[in-house]
């Protein structure tokens, strides 16, 4: 019997294939990007633009879209979105980003849900991402969690329109019509 080889970051940097990430020491596809999907992931980051800014809200924060972060070794997924405090990581890095993020928000694409809501946020809580947010566009939903004493907690579950402040971006109301387009 062979034992199983794990795929490193080393490995996917080398894949020639574009559009792959890193779970569990084995590089997958992304799953292609649909309307609803590319329409809530950039609404979001624009609805969080003030936090973008140098000197917005919190001293600001890089909000970065389809980004690498290298856990370890053999997990460097590409979250659809993912921050960092300025405070944290004052200069953006060269190559893949190896800085715990302080937030990451995945977008539920239809076949890839236990990527998104299982594999993910136990990755997650090992490396302590203090929040983290599920995106469901065709259901128009969001629900936030914060890392308490090493266990996700929901903190918000939002659906359809209205306007919300939502840890760790609760100096501005986000308007949740405008997320879901």
């Amino acid at each position: 019997m062979e034992a199983l080889k794990l795929n490193t970051v080393a490995d996917l940097l080398l894949s020639p294939e574009e559009g792959v990430e890193l779970i569990g020491g084995e590089i997958v596809r992304r799953p292609m990007a649909r309307f609803p999907h590319a329409a809530a992931q950039g609404n979001l980051r624009g609805e969080l633009h003030p936090f973008i800014r140098g000197a917005g809200p919190g001293g600001g924060w890089w909000i970065l879209t389809e980004v690498s972060v290298a856990y370890d070794a053999h997990e460097c997924p590409s979250h659809d979105l993912a921050g960092w405090r300025r405070a944290r990581l004052p200069r953006p890095p060269d190559g893949v980003i190896e800085v715990v993020p302080d937030w990451v928000c995945e977008i539920v694409s239809p076949g890839h849900e236990r990527k998104d809501t299982v594999q993910l946020p136990l990755l997650l809580k090992r490396y302590r991402v203090p929040h983290y947010w599920l995106i469901w566009p065709e259901d128009r939903t969001l629900v936030a969690y914060v890392l308490e004493g090493g266990e996700w907690r929901v903190i918000a579950t939002l659906k359809g329109q209205g306007r919300m402040s939502i840890p760790p971006f609760e100096a501005v109301e986000m308007d949740l019509g405008n997320l879901f387009g």
